[in-house]
């Protein structure tokens, strides 16, 4: 494990050490873990948006895509707990 220095305002340091103590772990093991976790939000984003970009230059190049109004009827089912037919893509391009 390698060692790194971090310069803290006096705020956020008091912030940490506090949310440490009231979690009871010490306040480098909180903000290991605060930046373990700001990581794998910053991973999930990334391939969240790759994805987006991937998905739109199909659209782009297929011409086909989901009225949001199907895939908004979709979702609102599944959350209830119901089954419900996944929705089609349709041609946009005329």
């Amino acid at each position: 494990m390698s060692t790194t220095s971090l310069k803290l305002p006096d705020d956020v340091k008091e912030r940490a050490a506090a949310a440490a103590k009231r979690r009871g772990v010490t306040p480098h093991a909180f903000m290991v873990e605060a930046i373990r976790s700001a990581a794998a939000a910053a991973e999930r984003r990334a391939e969240f948006v790759s994805e987006a970009v991937s998905a739109r230059e199909a659209m782009m190049k297929t011409g086909a895509g989901y009225r949001a109004a199907d895939v908004h009827a979709y979702l609102r089912a599944r959350t209830r707990g119901e089954s419900a037919p996944k929705p089609k893509a349709k041609t946009w391009r005329s």
